[in-house]
């Protein structure tokens, strides 16, 4: 047996680790919590899993062996996002299961309209003291919706950083990598004037527009989260918990049914000519008004008609009580319309029918005209 030395123990002076991790414990940061916490992961994670993936849940870095064969030019694409304000109805409703869904989802989209299909995603939690029922409910809803968009989740962050977040808090970001064969991105490239401009319903505000919305809903018009309103299905709070929608699927779908692939003489880019899907734009932060330019080439410009889609009634109410100018409306919240679609003119009533045909709402609700990369609202 070792003597101490000096009064110390015979380790050179450091406590057990268990004493470590107490101390620790004592300054808010519990390892012993984070790793029982944890130790359920394998298990959700495995609902996720995907052929490429490779080693064991908790290394330092998440392994994916891109199968290469099945692409001539794969082009990775990548996108990280968080949920932004949305995060406080969550906290004030103390339910946590939409949160994760929502993340993933986003992200989701973001890289959709490129027409990636989305191959694994990484989670950051940020928080000041880890709740094991809080912890389980976000992270099921990232396994959900990664599974429900065949995307695997191979990894993720926990950080515990007491006197950061106040109490009952905490905030998650996502990163996200897909990948799409580069003769059929979607860049914008072939939209012409002429050109027409589908919607494709969202399920709520999704994640944008929180700060505006919990202003007016909580602040101006005073109401509570538990308020029951005319037209709304649900109690005001569930309405905007409604989780942010996924196109991802879908997007895919009308990939391969609408854009064929190039030729075997054109096979470094996609032949605009063919393409019956052109560009997408995901109708998150800066609405309509920011988000369709993004995808315009030059000489373009998108003409909206209002009224050539239902507005939930969420949205109705928000414009109707809020006092917001009409252009800040489109530019601030989605107005009912999560991803907009600009396909071939000629196509568009097809691609429309074929839409509808797999129970998805959408509508015609505009066209592409020349102009300066600008959405007009008419």
């Amino acid at each position: 047996m070792l003597a101490k030395v000096n009064g110390l123990p015979p380790n050179g002076g450091y406590p057990p680790a268990a004493m470590k991790q107490n101390a620790y414990a004592r300054a808010g940061v519990d390892i012993s919590l984070g790793n029982r916490v944890k130790a359920t992961l394998p298990q959700l994670l495995a609902s996720t899993h995907r052929p490429e993936v490779l080693g064991k849940v908790g290394g330092f870095g998440g392994l994916f062996a891109l199968d290469t064969r099945k692409f001539r030019e794969p082009v990775l694409v990548s996108s990280v996002d968080g949920v932004g304000t949305k995060l406080k109805i969550a906290f004030a409703m103390d339910r946590h299961d939409t949160i994760g869904q929502d993340l993933v989802n986003h992200c989701v989209n973001d890289i959709a309209v490129l027409g990636a299909e989305p191959l694994f995603f990484l989670d950051y939690l940020g928080t000041g003291k880890l709740e094991p029922r809080v912890f389980n409910q976000i992270l099921r809803g990232f396994a959900k919706a990664c599974a429900e968009n065949g995307c695997a989740l191979i990894g993720g962050e926990t950080a515990q950083m007491p006197g950061f977040y106040r109490p009952g808090e905490y905030d998650v970001s996502g990163t996200i990598v897909g990948v799409v064969e580069r003769s059929r991105m979607l860049d914008g490239s072939g939209v012409r004037p002429g050109d027409a401009v589908i919607g494709l319903a969202s399920s709520g505000l999704h994640t944008n527009g929180y700060s505006l919305a919990r202003k007016i809903l909580l602040e101006q018009l005073k109401l509570k989260l538990s308020s029951r309103l005319a037209g709304l299905e649900l109690s005001l709070g569930e309405e905007l918990l409604r989780v942010h929608k996924s196109y991802g699927p879908l997007v895919q779908q009308l990939i391969r049914k609408f854009n064929p692939p190039a030729c075997a003489r054109d096979r470094s880019r996609r032949t605009a000519a063919t393409a019956g899907v052109k560009a997408l734009a995901h109708i998150t932060g800066g609405g309509f008004v920011d988000n369709i330019p993004r995808v315009l080439p030059r000489g373009c410009d998108v003409v909206l008609c209002k009224g050539s889609w239902d507005v939930p009634p969420l949205f109705q109410l928000l414009q109707l009580k809020g006092k917001v100018a009409e252009r800040e409306l489109y530019q601030v919240f989605n107005m009912g319309i999560g991803m907009v679609l600009i396909v071939d003119g000629k196509k568009g009533d097809v691609i429309l029918t074929w839409i509808r045909g797999q129970k998805e709402k959408a509508w015609l609700i505009g066209e592409v005209v020349q102009g300066n990369r600008r959405v007009r609202l008419r």
